[in-house]
């Protein structure tokens, strides 16, 4: 299978998907979005990988949503509210296909992993940061709600306070208090990420595949069956946000800043 935005590459029992758009910070363009669904569906029938390593090319992990992306652009004007709701649904697959993996999963995070980045690492099993990571949920200041299926998984990791502090402050947290709250499993130096990972995927990856996916699935269904009731309305709620004057202006201000640099 052959991507444009990103590489599978797979080394015995262990495979990475790296997202390849570093010029702008693995920012999540919609045609990347459905390469990582295709790049995860590809392995639905794989039993010979045990692990798949997600990471980004370049000086960050993944930026989120691409707002300047013009097939996004294209896609929510000028359509009526039932198809912009219908959109949000991409957001969804894109996490829910991760979460879907059989594998045992683990995003390598270095830079900034904001909005939809952080989304994808907590969709993984484990996560390792380097020590000068940052990571967070912007969304709040575009006058957006977090969406995409992303709320629990947020909240399974940190408990509710953090979780409010992430979502409700908006703010990129260190990687020494996300490694304290239990969003990241392991702190490295920068020099050291890919080694810990590798380490990381080659103990996971020693297991007993059938066991240890079985307890994979059972484990990711205890933790979203109390949010699987409510988590619908997520993006009914980014509709209803997104048709706000704080959006439309705090949207307009984020364009144009990024025009100016």
């Amino acid at each position: 299978m052959n991507f444009s935005y990103l590489s599978v590459e797979s080394a015995d029992t262990i495979a990475f998907i790296t997202l390849k758009r570093p010029e702008c910070g693995n920012a999540l363009s919609l045609k990347l979005m459905a390469e990582i669904v295709q790049a995860c569906e590809s392995f639905k029938y794989d039993t010979k990988t045990r692990v798949i390593i997600f990471r980004g090319e370049g000086r960050h992990f993944c930026v989120g949503a691409d707002l300047k992306d013009p097939d996004r652009k294209s896609r929510d004007e000028g359509v009526d509210l039932l198809q912009r709701n219908r959109s949000t649904q991409q957001g969804r697959d894109l996490i829910e296909a991760i979460l879907n993996l059989n594998q045992i999963s683990i995003a390598a995070v270095q830079g900034a992993a904001a909005g939809g980045g952080a989304c994808i690492a907590t969709a993984c099993d484990f996560r390792i940061g380097t020590s000068d990571c940052s990571i967070g949920y912007p969304e709040v200041k575009l006058g957006m709600n977090l969406s995409w299926g992303a709320l629990p998984l947020c909240y399974n990791l940190i408990g509710p306070a953090a979780a409010k502090r992430m979502v409700i402050g908006g703010e990129l947290e260190s990687g020494e208090d996300l490694y304290e709250w239990g969003f990241l499993d392991e702190l490295v130096a920068a020099a050291d990420l890919a080694g810990a990972v590798k380490k990381m995927a080659a103990f996971y990856g020693s297991r007993p595949p059938l066991a240890a996916q079985m307890i994979k699935r059972s484990l990711n269904a205890i933790q979203m069956a109390s949010s699987s009731a409510v988590m619908h309305m997520d993006g009914d709620q980014f509709t209803l946000a997104t048709e706000s004057e704080d959006y439309h202006q705090q949207r307009e201000a984020f364009l144009h800043r990024n025009r100016d640099k």
